[in-house]
């Protein structure tokens, strides 16, 4: 896999794109005082509407805007189509592959994925066994991390099926670029992704328990003081449902309901924004304080949905990633259409060793870490940090997997010294229910330090509107 830098923007030589140049002829005519207030105004805007993030580990209530670019990220239709139909393939086998483990465990039987990867897993939940959910549907909303690298070859970095974040940005990145700049969207057929909210909503009322006509949905949040509570809140309050905390349910009968002003209204449907862990003390955390004593009981009783399900988590952990594509070969009986990153195993003693003489080249993760947290970027640390991080590894090797270091594909971003190209990737998302759908297009995130390659947002990462265009 080459690791040459692919510019979204410009082919080699410098020639633009043909999906880019009307952009780039407004672009050329704009003077850049215009971009610089324009930024302001969407900075001022976005704060206005409280549109920040907290960030854990820092001062109590320290809150931050996630830096907004104004250039877009654009797609041309057929690569959309294409990324497309590789993200359906991917979500239906994973929704397969959940549906296995908690019930018959073929694949692990079959001998394709080691059976101890699975059920030791520190995200399989024995408690979901045997559990019938409704349609089969594990994963309802699954955010899916795409990079381009080498010569503009897609690759999935990672799955996300826990409780995905980041859609609201895409969103609001989008009415944002509508307000500040009108003109480009009579220049370009983009396709809409207001109507997501929507979307949404009518795909969780398709998975409500067998007979309830008309379902009762709400979100369930851990409060103001987590991290995504503004897209907790914006979220529910365009699908128009309400958002509850845990102390806002509880079970009766193995039914849950909602404490309203006119009396408990039974709930047919749970967006639940809150892990695994924390989410019935009874049966996981009994320290916690932010779920819903008895909903597994009710859960196991088929009489409430839970959106995603109990146990998702083993689907995205990062020791199983390596497998997804012999999963589709299993399940769907087809060639993956879209390519993992290779990866090492290191609970694997060849690929340890190797990944050991070559810490300083690779790119090394915690397979339950997330955020940009708990991993090392080789070429950009010091002696002493790879030296500190071999002793984790050495001490834990089954705990980390290793990836090359990808040359992710770049983006003009406008930064305080100018337009100047920055590292981006992609999560759409991507929703089952009866059928599986997605909006055209999503969250693109931007590495906004010179070189970096670390895109989150808890590490200084912005995000950028993403266009796909519909001829």
């Amino acid at each position: 896999m080459s690791t040459d830098g692919y510019n979204e923007m410009y082919a080699n030589g410098g020639a633009l794109r043909p999906h880019y140049e009307a952009f780039a002829e407004w672009l050329a005519n704009t003077p850049v005082e215009r971009l610089v207030r324009k930024r302001a105004e969407a900075d001022t805007a976005f704060r206005r509407v409280g549109i920040t993030f907290a960030v854990y580990g820092e001062e109590a209530g320290t809150e931050r805007l996630i830096p907004f670019d104004v250039i877009p990220r654009i797609i041309p239709a057929a690569e959309w189509q294409a990324l497309e139909a590789g993200l359906h393939q991917r979500v239906r086998t994973l929704n397969a592959f959940l549906h296995d483990i908690y019930h018959d465990q073929e694949i692990l039987r079959a001998g394709r994925i080691p059976a101890d990867q699975v059920l030791n897993n520190a995200q399989f939940r024995k408690e979901m066994m045997g559990i019938d959910v409704p349609a089969g549907i594990y994963a309802h909303i699954a955010g899916v991390d795409i990079v381009r690298a080498g010569a503009g070859e897609s690759y999935v970095l990672e799955d996300n099926l826990r409780v995905p974040s980041g859609v609201s940005y895409m969103i609001e990145d989008r009415k944002m670029m509508m307000r500040l700049f009108p003109e480009l969207f009579s220049r370009h057929m983009i396709a809409p992704v207001q109507h997501y909210p929507d979307m949404l909503l009518e795909n969780l009322r398709t998975v409500a328990p067998k007979g309830v006509a008309n379902p009762t949905v709400v979100l369930l949040t851990p409060g103001a003081y987590n991290s995504a509570y503004f897209e907790h809140t914006f979220l529910a309050q365009q699908m128009g449902i309400e958002l509850v905390e845990g102390r806002d349910l509880f079970v009766s009968n193995e039914q849950v309901f909602m404490r309203t002003t006119q009396g408990p209204r039974q709930v047919d449907v749970i967006y639940r924004r809150i892990d695994d862990d924390f989410l019935d003390p009874l049966v996981f955390n009994r320290d916690s304080m932010l779920g819903v004593p008895g909903l597994l009981a009710a859960y196991r009783a088929g009489h409430v949905t839970l959106a995603n399900a109990i146990g998702t988590g083993v689907a995205d952990d990062k020791s199983i990633y390596p497998y997804v594509p012999e999963m589709i070969r299993f399940y769907l009986g087809e060639e993956p259409l879209l390519n993992n990153v290779p990866t090492w195993m290191l609970r694997k003693p060849d690929d340890l060793r190797y990944v050991l003489d070559h810490l300083s080249e690779l790119v090394v993760k915690e397979v339950h870490g997330a955020g940009g947290y708990g991993m090392l970027v080789g070429p950009a640390s010091t002696r002493a940090e790879i030296e500190a991080f071999r002793a984790r590894i050495v001490a834990t090797p089954e705990k980390y997997i290793a990836q090359p270091t990808l040359a992710l594909s770049s983006c003009p971003t406008f930064v305080e010294t100018g337009i100047a190209p920055r590292h981006i990737d992609l999560r759409p998302f991507v929703l089952s229910g009866k059928r599986v759908g997605m909006v055209p297009g999503g969250l693109t995130r931007v590495a906004l330090r010179e070189g970096s390659l670390v895109v989150n947002s808890s590490q200084g990462g912005g995000t950028k509107d993403t266009w796909v265009l519909e001829n």
